[in-house]
C-alpha cells in the first residue's frame, strides 16, 4: 500500500462559510460546573468523561448565549453522549427500552425515577427540570417534539445495527437527521425567546434548518469516517454509503460530500434571502435564530478539530495539513 492510500484527505469544507468561529465567555466556568455535577452522577468513568466532553462545542454553537442557556446546552450534550454510549453495542429492544425511559423523564420531570433504573432516566430528568425554569414555552414545545424524533431514530439506527441493515444515501440522509441531535440542539437558540409556530415551522425557515443539519451530517461523518471505518462501525456514515451506492472510492466519496456540501451552502444563503418579514420585533428574533443554526455547522467543525474525540491531540495539526492517516482494522473477537 503507497503512502497516498493510507491518508485521508478531509477537504476544509467551511472556508467560505460567512460564520465565523466565536466561543462563549462562560465556558471555563460552565464547564467546571456542569462537569463537577456530571461526574457525581458517576455514569463515565473520569477518562471517558473527559475525553468526549462537549462544553467547548456548546460554547461554540452558542456564543452569545446566556450563562444559563449554556447550562442547558451542556446537560444536554451530556444526555447525548451518554445516550450514545449506552446503546452503541445494543440491540434495538434495549436500546428501545433506554429511549422510552427517556422520554418519560422529560415528559414528567418532576416525577421521582424508578429504584434500579438505568442512572440515564435521572440525568435527562434532572436536565430538563433545569431547561423548563429559562426556557420560553415554545421552546419547551419544539425541544420535546425534537428531542422524542432523535430518540426514536436512535432505536432505528440500533435495529439497522442489529440487522446488518444498509441504507441508500436518500434513506440514510432521513435517519441521519435526526440521530445527529441538530434539531433538539436548535432549540436551545430559541429558548430566549417566543418563536411562534407559524415561524419554526415556516416551509423556509424548515428549509433552512435542514441545510444546517446537512451540513453537520457531511463535516461529521467525514471527520468521523477513519474512526468508525478501524472499529468496524461504519454503516451508519454518509461517506462508506456513497462509497457502497455509488461505486466510488474514499477519496471519491468525500469529494462527492464536499460537492454536496458547496450547494447545501449555497441553498442556505439563498433561502435567507427567501425568509419574510413578520414585522421589525419579530424579524429580529428570526434573525437571532437563524444566525443561531447557521452557526452550529461552524461550531461543529471547530470542534471536531479542537477536541479529542476523533483525532487524539493532532486536531489542529491535522486541521492544518487536511490529512488524516489511515486507522487500521481493530482486531475482531472470535464470538
Amino acid at each position: 500500500m503507497d503512502t497516498h492510500s493510507k491518508m485521508i484527505y478531509l477537504p476544509d469544507t467551511m472556508v467560505n462559510w460567512p460564520w465565523p468561529r466565536a466561543i462563549n465567555p462562560h465556558f471555563e466556568d460552565v464547564k467546571a460546573e456542569v462537569g463537577a455535577s456530571f461526574r457525581d452522577f458517576k455514569a463515565l468513568s473520569p477518562e471517558s468523561q473527559e475525553a468526549f466532553d462537549k462544553s467547548r462545542l456548546v460554547a461554540l454553537a452558542y456564543p452569545n448565549a446566556p450563562r444559563e442557556h449554556i447550562r442547558i446546552g451542556c446537560e444536554l450534550m451530556n444526555v447525548f453522549f451518554l445516550l450514545e454510549e449506552y446503546t452503541d453495542n445494543e440491540n434495538g429492544a434495549v436500546t428501545k427500552d433506554m429511549a422510552d425511559l427517556v422520554i418519560d423523564a422529560i415528559n414528567n420531570p418532576q416525577k421521582i425515577r424508578p429504584e434500579g433504573e438505568c442512572i440515564l432516566g435521572e440525568i435527562a430528568r434532572q436536565f430538563w427540570a433545569r431547561a423548563i425554569q429559562t426556557a420560553s414555552l415554545s421552546s419547551q414545545r419544539h425541544f420535546l417534539e425534537t428531542f422524542t424524533a432523535y430518540l426514536r431514530a436512535v432505536v432505528v439506527e440500533a435495529l439497522d445495527r442489529e440487522q446488518g441493515h444498509r441504507r441508500s444515501i436518500d434513506d440514510y440522509l432521513k435517519l441521519r437527521r435526526l440521530t445527529i441531535g441538530a434539531h433538539p440542539s436548535f432549540t436551545i437558540c430559541e429558548m430566549g425567546m417566543d418563536l411562534p409556530d407559524e415561524i419554526f415551522y415556516h416551509p423556509i425557515i424548515v428549509e433552512l434548518a435542514g441545510c444546517s443539519t446537512d451540513l453537520i451530517i457531511i463535516d461529521n461523518d467525514m471527520v468521523s469516517y477513519n474512526k468508525e471505518q478501524a472499529a468496524g462501525n461504519e454503516n451508519h456514515n454518509l461517506i462508506s454509503t456513497a462509497m457502497l451506492e455509488l461505486g466510488l472510492d474514499r477519496g471519491g466519496a468525500i469529494s462527492w460530500a464536499a460537492h454536496y456540501h458547496a450547494g447545501l451552502e449555497k441553498r442556505f444563503i439563498d433561502g435567507l434571502a427567501k425568509v419574510p418579514s413578520w414585522g421589525p420585533s419579530v424579524d429580529v428574533l428570526v434573525k437571532e435564530y437563524l444566525d443561531g443554526i447557521a452557526n452550529w455547522p461552524r461550531a461543529n467543525t471547530c470542534w471536531s478539530y479542537e477536541g479529542q474525540r476523533y483525532f487524539g491531540t493532532r486536531g489542529l495539526e491535522i486541521q492544518q495539513t487536511r490529512l488524516d492517516p489511515l486507522l487500521p482494522k481493530a482486531e475482531r473477537k472470535a464470538a
